[in-house]
């Protein structure tokens, strides 16, 4: 497979844990309160979250090289290593803030390279 092939391929698939994260978010709430009280709610975005870090490790150096004043690649690598190796030990706020502030981030970057439309808040 062509590495840009690969790479979309990558991109694909982050776009896909970044909805089951969002999905996770829709059905437990916007309560940081609920997260930090819910182990299966903590549960759940961390593991999506580590399979975005492990897919962030899989892309060709040419496209983390082009892209990495758009997304912090490796800051995304270094939270799956944590949570593969020091789950216990993780800080809940930061993947508080992580689901809430930088996985919608990522999920648009990754729409608009794959040439998708957002969807639409309104009905």
């Amino acid at each position: 497979m062509k590495t840009p092939d690969r790479d979309r391929q990558i991109l694909q698939h982050i776009l896909t844990y970044c909805n089951r994260i969002e999905q996770t978010v829709e059905r437990f709430g916007e309560d940081k309160a609920v997260f930090l009280s819910d182990r299966d709610y903590i549960d759940s975005v961390s593991m999506n979250l580590l399979q975005i870090g492990e897919l962030a490790g899989k892309f060709s150096d040419e496209f983390t090289e082009r892209r990495e004043s758009q997304i912090d690649w490796r800051a995304i690598r270094g939270m799956r290593n944590l949570f593969a190796h020091a789950y216990g030990t993780m800080d809940i706020d930061r993947i508080w803030d992580t689901v809430i502030y930088d996985v919608p981030q990522l999920r648009e970057y990754c729409m608009n390279k794959l040439g998708m439309e957002p969807e639409s808040d309104s009905g």
